[in-house]
């Protein structure tokens, strides 16, 4: 471990800093933090980081254990994360975690088919089966937009057990898609440019024809029926949404952002509708990007027009909503180098001078917990004059680390609290190919580039 340097800031930082030992009573601050709220939004400066999924891990056993909290909602694929929160909640088909997360078949598969996944996801099951019979169980689900045709056949398959009739209007609306041959974007595009009419109007009136029949296909005395309805409609909502903005992503990269991050945060209201009960609300964790839980105002990507999920989350929510930030110095990281391309093991490089990746490693401390506010308060350990921030996603490219993974951000008015790991290492695939295995050699390069 390095030693503290006589920078005023890392000084600062340190000395309110919470060191985490690997103890049980690491999380007892961030615990105090989150209090009575009923949303926590973890985030994470990667998408394959294996100290992010584990330590998001640890935090939500603990809130689920001590704070009664009954879900957990991920950026994922509606349809592939409820597979998953049937086979938690034993109601599934699937024989095991492994198989439950089978549906994570779209790029980037490591992203919920890794190894720290794959043991939460066992241990959520257990817990499951050891509560009592009338015990609420805990969910996992899905808050993003991509599967649009994976959707339709959730809705289609729906709607034949429960009424062929209706099934049959369902299939002949959404047959406006079929000679977009399930691509999405091609979709997108022949729309967008003219090319070929969208199919707008049939996926509104099929999500108004499934809700108009909820009185008749949500029976509330059955809880499994008014699940499966619920997942029909979201299913029905999201092949709204995701026509739309298919239709957008053309348009520009804000318009198509906020689109998406709109209907993450309106299915996490819906689901939070749907999973409380009178005089019980629901308590839900969110796993997503940093870039998506954390306040976007305080970002130059903000200040461009982007909102996001974090955003959202305070306007709705005040302070019953956390949001925790994930960052990290160096380390290897699971990513591509191009869209649908293999995973790699990466090298992450050392975090840029005038960042806060920087002032944190300067403080000497391996792994922490940094709180931003204090009783609702805001600290003033960090400046107030914004510095760089790092997000990696599924694509990393060190060769334009600065243009490509930095942005500017006032940290303590992006989150409430921010856990720092020093060095980390790339989550581990289910699917381990050549390019994992083999990892990138250590470059040589300039520092500061």
């Amino acid at each position: 471990m390095t030693t503290a340097t006589n920078s005023p800031l890392s000084v600062s930082i340190a000395s309110v800093a919470h060191l985490l030992n690997g103890s049980h009573n690491d999380y007892d601050p961030l615990m105090d933090l989150v209090g009575e709220a009923h949303f926590v939004l973890l985030g994470e400066a990667s998408h394959g980081t294996h100290e992010f999924y584990c330590e998001r891990a640890e935090i939500t056993r603990r809130l689920i254990l001590e704070k009664g909290f009954t879900a957990v909602a991920v950026e994922a694929d509606w349809p592939d994360a409820y597979r998953v929160n049937r086979y938690v909640r034993g109601v599934g088909d699937d024989a095991s975690s492994e198989r439950a997360l089978a549906g994570f078949e779209r790029f980037p598969t490591w992203m919920w088919r890794n190894a720290d996944v794959l043991a939460f996801v066992d241990w959520l099951r257990a817990h499951n089966d050891a509560l009592p019979p009338q015990a609420t169980r805990v969910g996992f689900y899905g808050l993003d937009l991509y599967s649009m045709f994976t959707s339709m056949n959730e809705v289609l398959r729906y709607l034949d057990q429960v009424d062929p009739e209706a099934g049959k209007r369902a299939r002949a609306r959404y047959a406006c898609f079929d000679h977009f041959q399930r691509d999405s974007q091609r979709y997108g595009y022949a729309t967008s440019f003219g090319m070929s009419p969208s199919c707008e109007e049939q996926v509104l009136t099929q999500l108004h024809d499934l809700r108009s029949r909820s009185l008749e296909f949500r029976d509330q005395d059955d809880q499994l029926a008014a699940d499966e309805f619920f997942y029909a409609e979201q299913n029905a909502r999201l092949v709204k949404n995701a026509e739309k903005y298919y239709r957008t992503m053309f348009q520009g990269r804000i318009s198509s952002w906020n689109m998406r991050d709109l209907h993450m945060a309106d299915t996490l209201r819906a689901l939070n509708g749907h999973l409380s009960k009178p005089g019980k609300p629901a308590k839900i964790v969110v796993w997503e990007h940093n870039s998506h839980i954390g306040d976007a105002r305080a970002t130059e990507i903000g200040y461009q027009g982007e909102w996001n999920v974090g955003q959202l989350a305070r306007e709705r929510y005040h302070d019953d909503a956390v949001l925790i930030g994930f960052t990290t110095y160096q380390g290897t990281v699971t990513a591509a180098s191009d869209w649908d391309g293999p995973a790699e093991k990466k090298q992450v490089r050392p975090g840029l001078p005038g960042s806060y990746e920087e002032a944190f490693h300067r403080t000497g401390l391996p792994r922490f917990l940094l709180p931003l506010r204090v009783n609702g308060i805001e600290t003033d350990v960090l400046p107030s004059n914004a510095l760089l921030e790092r997000a990696i996603g599924v694509i990393y490219a060190p060769a334009t680390e600065r243009q490509s993974h930095y942005f500017y951000a006032h940290l303590a008015h992006q989150f409430d609290a921010i856990l720092h790991f020093d060095e980390t290492r790339a989550v581990e695939p289910l699917e381990r190919g050549t390019h994992w295995e083999t990892g990138e050699a250590p470059e040589t390069y300039p520092v500061g580039v």
